[in-house]
């Protein structure tokens, strides 16, 4: 271990130290009458103590520490290494006949002691208030932290140690130990319901939710509490998450998603299953370029099909996927790109023709409510004429398995897209009641978050043109899932599907959407209806309040994974379904809008059609 000009420094201040206590002891003990013995007769004695502390202490590895980040330890090692040279002096002394006051000896120790713990304590404490000062000119955010365990004593190490923009001030934890306790000399100040009281009280501008073991339940309790404040909301990933990372604390911090408020855990599957379908086959994915047919496509390339095709009338986003999986997987993917339409019968032929799929996954639709109000006939020809061309080439070329992507609106349709994907479920069921190869299966979820069309990326827009956000009623709540989650209940569905079901997800308690705006406002750190308003636009035409999962006429039963459902099969005439279909697509054809939509109504007896132009 050798010596550096910093460690001969601070062994040389510590020595002098020594030294100021031992002339302190002198004096005191000369004034109290407890010495008449010359200072010049014991210096020798003095002299020893000095030297053998600096050694002792230097073999006790204190000169390897940081002052200004001095922990308890640091401060017991210096005690251990005075006490070691004290003893060692007042032994020596008696061996080596040095003329030695034993009272001058222990009151020079003390106060060697006390002068020690001080000269770091205050270096310490002066660092801090210099570099608080210099913060607070450099624009520092003071920040709150939840939690007061290992990673909130991290991250807090962290902001002290780096040039981050954060300056923690106080911490939260309902652990009632913890309370009034020093984490890196930030104390901990309250519970978590304490947090509104204690922004205001010492100004906190950013919260930072420092653990990431909470379950979603707790973590959306916490982040309920924080949302009534107006400060920026930041969380440490979850544990798995942040073991995955190469990165510090302080740069795995994000800000706080929607989601996180939803409060359920993230439905999982068993992959096994879906790895042995997928595994060395030709799937193709319309649709390939959306939210959900992108994420279907990323979820296949995991489980090494031998083809993927991606087929989409889009090309700026089929290009986009195209490259992602490229950098991703490189050569080792085999994929293709069609741009093509699901209308275009002909286009669609080429491709399965070309390809032979062996597992389609059906997600090109157009799905955008108020705009299929006005175009009726589209939804038709993309929707119902697109899933009918895709199944019957399905059927024809003796695919394994087809699966529909299908929607909440389909139960008990008040709007165009809904009644036409309820069409699509029965041009689906159809099929599985008569094909003895191809097994048809349909997937049913809710709000997709983050979709193209989803509330999410409106609200988020809004909120960077400084509002308002706009809600169409008051009251008005949906189902929510991430896209992960839908695409893994489409993937588990084709595993498991036996031909003919709807598979429903457990979607837990629906949301209100006044709700997600208040707090996404919130967790930007502003107040709702102060620094952004809110308003209300009305139902858009086609819209209900509220959404549902299965048509009562379908009943429910479980499967092995309890987030899963199947609607039964119901019967559906083919005859009467074939020459609807003649009929809607001729009506199409020629942009018979009104007539479209009194045929859906034929079609899907439970479409009650909403047009909300007389409010709800």
């Amino acid at each position: 271990m050798g010596l550096n000009l910093r460690k001969l420094m601070l062994m040389v201040i510590d020595a002098a130290t020594i030294a100021v206590a031992a002339v302190i002891a002198y004096l005191m003990l000369t004034e109290l009458g407890l010495l008449v013995i010359g200072f010049g007769k014991v210096y020798g004695s003095l002299v020893m103590y000095m030297a053998l502390s600096v050694a002792c202490m230097f073999l006790c590895r204190v000169y390897t520490n940081i002052w200004r980040f001095a922990q308890i330890r640091d401060f017991v090692m210096c005690f251990i290494g005075l006490t070691v040279a004290f003893a060692f002096t007042y032994v020596l002394c008696d061996v080596l006949k040095i003329r030695c006051s034993h009272v001058l000896l222990v009151f020079t120790y003390f106060v060697s002691v006390c002068g020690i713990v001080v000269l770091r304590t205050g270096y310490s404490w002066l660092y801090s208030f210099m570099k608080q000062q210099t913060q607070a000119q450099a624009g520092k955010i003071p920040t709150l932290i939840v939690g007061a365990g290992m990673a909130a004593h991290k991250i807090i190490s962290e902001m002290k140690e780096t040039q981050c923009e954060y300056e923690p001030v106080c911490a939260v934890d309902d652990d009632g130990a913890k309370q009034g306790l020093m984490l890196n000399g930030v104390k901990v100040r309250g519970k978590i319901d304490d947090i509104p009281e204690l922004c205001k009280k010492y100004g906190i501008r950013s919260i930072l939710v420092a653990i990431p073991s909470l379950s979603p339940a707790a973590r959306k309790h916490a982040l309920d509490i924080c949302s009534h404040t107006e400060c920026e909301i930041k969380t440490l990933p979850y544990i798995h998450e942040m073991i995955s990372s190469e990165n510090d604390l302080i740069h795995q911090t994000k800000k706080i998603k929607i989601e996180d408020l939803l409060g359920r855990d993230v439905v999982t599957f068993d992959n096994k299953n879906v790895s042995a379908l997928i595994n060395g086959r030709v799937c193709l994915v319309t649709g390939g370029g959306g939210s959900i047919g992108s994420e279907l496509c990323r979820q296949i390339a995991v489980y090494k099909p031998r083809k993927l095709i991606i087929f989409d009338i889009y090309e700026n986003n089929a290009y986009e996927i195209q490259q992602e999986l490229k950098r991703t997987y490189g050569n080792t993917l085999d994929m293709h790109v069609e741009i093509g339409s699901v209308r275009d019968y002909a286009k669609l032929d080429s491709v399965f023709n070309e390809y032979k799929p062996q597992l389609i996954f059906h997600a090109a639709a157009h799905k955008h409510v108020p705009l299929m109000e006005d175009n009726p006939e589209e939804a038709v020809k993309n929707n119902i004429i697109g899933t009918f061309n895709a199944a019957t080439l399905a059927e024809f070329y003796k695919v394994e398995r087809f699966v529909l992507i299908s929607t909440d609106k389909a139960v008990n349709p008040t709007n165009v897209m809904g009644a036409t994907k309820r069409c699509c479920e029965m041009i689906v069921q159809d099929m599985a009641q008569h094909s003895s190869v191809t097994k048809f299966i349909t997937v049913r979820f809710g709000n997709v978050l983050g979709s193209n069309g989803s509330v999410i990326p409106l609200f988020e827009r809004q909120l960077e043109e400084g509002g308002p956000l706009t809600v169409t009623h008051p009251e008005v709540i949906r189902y929510f899932m991430t896209i992960p989650e839908a695409v893994s209940l489409i993937l588990q569905a084709a595993s498991e599907a036996a031909g003919g079901e709807i598979f429903v997800l457990d979607m837990g308690e629906p949301v209100k959407i006044l709700t997600l705006a208040e707090n996404l406002i919130r967790l930007h750190g502003k107040t709702p209806y102060k620094d952004v308003q809110i308003v209300f636009t009305g139902l858009r035409p086609g819209e209900k309040l509220y959404e549902e999962l299965l048509m009562d006429e379908e009943g429910l039963r479980s499967t092995p994974n309890k987030k899963i459902f199947i609607g039964k099969q119901l019967h559906v005439s083919e005859d009467s379904l074939i020459k609807a279909l003649n009929k809607i697509k001729r009506l199409a054809a020629d942009n018979e809008k009104e007539s479209v939509i009194e045929l859906l109504e034929q079609m899907v007896p439970t479409f009650k059609h909403k047009t909300n132009k007389e409010g709800v």
